[in-house]
């Protein structure tokens, strides 16, 4: 490594913003508006750091994030728990925005995380869509689960409550659907996408909001990066059983229930998953099979820009 480079980690929150610089242990506040950001590309800008780092923290990141995209600089956005957990591995165990910032500048110094591309302002609205989405059907399902044992005035409350989130999903799935219309790019990935048995509309419109690195990676990557690649549980002579976690969860999810109707309606997926039963694999097991041959499929045709055929 050459000792110009230079490592950048930023802690972000409501007011502020701490920099902290590895090697030379520089440390720098800065207020978290459209000045301070100003400021801070005008600091950053000569030391040409090698990564710049930042947690994601409920899109509290994105103006930063944004701003440091446009000038050039190399910023990547990582999960919460994984500086958490390279914190608690390097020793600290104490938590300041001044620390968090030298852990994830650490971080950026000793892992230099891949760079990806950012969303684009289109992406990030059909990413909020999709969240409110899945909000919605959750208040949903709760207010359904309330209605079973609700009696009298609280019964009719529960009745137009439910009626309200109804118009407000529909709602939300006519912009959805508008916004893939208007982008020809979303519009023919969308279509690639669901040309698979068992691929609907939200399936399709989740993995354009939140997985775009889908048709640029390999098959194993790609299901690493959504959690449903087994991962080893060995030490010495022990063998674990192999099991899936991490990844994104909501991806996961959505990908859960397409490969589910996909082992119905999936003349692929579907031998796939008889196969893995008739061997002796429990139900579960061969679904989350399924999951990952699913996306696996998916990432191939996104990457070689083809539509499913059944052949």
């Amino acid at each position: 490594m050459s000792e110009k480079e230079q490592f950048v980690g930023i802690d972000i929150s409501k007011d502020r913003l701490d920099l902290a610089v590895r090697p030379s242990g520089e440390s720098k506040m800065f207020e978290n508006n459209d000045h301070g950001i100003s400021e801070l590309i005008a600091f950053l800008k000569p030391l040409n750091p090698a990564r710049i780092v930042v947690e994601a923290t409920g899109k509290l990141e994105l103006p930063v994030v944004r701003a440091l995209s446009i000038k050039q600089l190399p910023v990547v956005v990582i999960n919460p728990k994984h500086a958490r957990d390279f914190a608690k591995a390097t020793g600290t165990l104490a938590k300041t925005d001044k620390i968090d910032a030298c852990i994830l500048a650490r971080f950026a110094e000793t892992l230099k995380p891949e760079l990806r591309p950012l969303k684009s302002e289109e992406a990030e609205k059909l990413e909020e869509l999709v969240t409110r989405r899945r909000q919605l059907i959750e208040m949903l399902t709760a207010e359904k689960n309330r209605l079973n044992t609700a009696r009298g005035w609280a019964r009719k409350d529960i009745r137009g409550s439910i009626q309200s989130l109804e118009k407000r999903l529909a709602k939300i799935d006519k912009e959805l659907d508008d916004t893939i219309k208007q982008s020809p790019l979303w519009r023919e990935k969308s279509k690639i996408l669901t040309s698979v048995p068992g691929v609907g509309s939200v399936m399709a419109m989740t993995l354009l909001s939140e997985l775009p690195e889908l048709g640029t990676l390999t098959g194993k990557r790609i299901a690493s990066l959504v959690g449903v690649a087994p991962l080893n549980r060995d030490s010495g002579l022990f063998r674990g059983r192999r099991s899936i976690w991490g990844g994104r969860r909501s991806v996961r999810a959505a990908l859960y229930m397409s490969a589910l109707s996909a082992t119905r309606f999936n003349p692929v997926i579907r031998a796939f998953y008889e196969r893995l039963r008739a061997a002796g694999k429990k139900s579960k097991v061969a679904l989350v099979a399924c999951m990952r041959k699913l996306l696996v499929i998916l990432n191939t045709m996104m990457k070689n820009n083809t539509s499913w055929q059944t052949t």
